[in-house]
């Protein structure tokens, strides 16, 4: 198996992915970014994420995806949709639950939320790191573990990963997406 993993996320300047109520508040969501992120999932051979993640996009039906959840004693096909498998990571290994939803290479989009994002941290070999600083969700939910103790950035860097260029993705806003990557 050969594997590229790329995580996406979109915080407010507080680094939140989402509000109090753990869902992703409409002051989040720009028309730039939802392109970037579109075709970026568009891209990958499997998309990863927990059962309260969704992209909700046209697409989505027709990805390849594991959903982590520990409802299902290891590896289970999804019965409500047809490309997703359930996966509990306590009980089966990631390749495991490649091979069993059909995937043996290219790009994994790793889409959230905390714990998901956490447990490939050390396998990013790019994180896209999407800013909204004039947005703020006090009481929300952290995009990392560890925040709001510490940013989002302070946490890709203590996991070795440095910041390209930015990239603005809405002007009106000051949405801007960064990638962050592994040196070398």
């Amino acid at each position: 198996m050969s594997f590229r993993f790329e995580g996406y996320v979109i915080v407010s300047a507080d680094g939140m992915l989402a509000d109090a109520t753990r869902v992703m508040p409409d002051s989040l969501k720009f028309e730039g970014d939802k392109r970037f992120f579109e075709q970026a999932l568009d891209r990958a051979a499997l998309i990863v994420h927990g059962r309260h993640s969704h992209e909700g996009q046209p697409n989505s039906p027709s990805r390849k995806r594991l959903v982590l959840t520990h409802k299902v004693k290891a590896l289970a096909a999804d019965p409500e949709m047809p490309n997703a498998t359930l996966w509990n990571p306590d009980h089966a290994r990631f390749e495991d639950a490649c091979a069993f939803a059909g995937v043996a290479s290219g790009t994994v989009a790793i889409i959230g939320g905390p714990v998901v994002f956490d447990m490939f941290m050390e396998r990013y070999e790019t994180f896209w790191l999407s800013e909204a600083p004039q947005v703020r969700l006090p009481g929300g939910e952290g995009c990392f573990l560890g925040v709001p103790e510490r940013s989002p950035h302070e946490i890709l860097t203590a996991h070795g990963m440095k910041p390209g260029a930015p990239y603005v993705l809405d002007a009106a806003h000051d949405v801007t997406v960064t990638p962050w990557r592994r040196p070398g």
